[in-house]
C-alpha cells in the first residue's frame, strides 16, 4: 500500500493520508484492514455489506485510518475497499466523506 499512500501532518485534522503518486479515478487504493470492533470510537470504520445486512465495524490499524473527512471527497468505500472518485495528484490529501460513506 506505502507504493500508493503515505500518512503525514494534516492542514486539515491531525495526521492525513496523502498519495504517493498519481492515482487515477476509478483505481482502487486499499482496503481498510483491523480486527473487528465490537463499539465505535477513533479509526472505527462501519461496512454494510447490503442494506438488509447488520453493518460491522472495522478497527483500522493500516494507512487509512488516517482518512479525513471532506465535504467534496476524492474518495469513497465500497466496503471496506477504497477507490479514487477523481484522479488524485501526487501529495494530495485523500479524504472522504464519512456522513454519505459506509461510516
Amino acid at each position: 500500500m506505502r507504493e500508493h499512500v503515505y500518512s503525514e501532518k494534516s492542514r486539515l485534522h491531525g495526521t492525513g493520508l496523502f498519495a504517493a503518486r498519481k492515482i487515477k479515478k476509478g483505481e482502487y487504493i486499499g482496503s481498510y484492514d483491523g480486527p473487528i470492533a465490537r463499539k465505535n470510537g477513533m479509526y472505527v470504520l462501519w461496512v454494510y455489506e447490503d442494506e438488509n445486512a447488520e453493518p460491522y465495524g472495522i478497527s483500522g490499524r493500516n494507512l487509512l485510518r488516517y482518512l479525513n473527512h471532506s465535504k467534496k471527497p476524492n474518495a469513497e468505500f465500497d466496503g471496506a475497499d477504497l477507490y479514487a472518485l477523481k484522479s488524485i495528484k501526487t501529495d494530495a490529501e485523500i479524504t472522504f466523506d464519512y456522513v454519505e460513506s459506509d461510516f
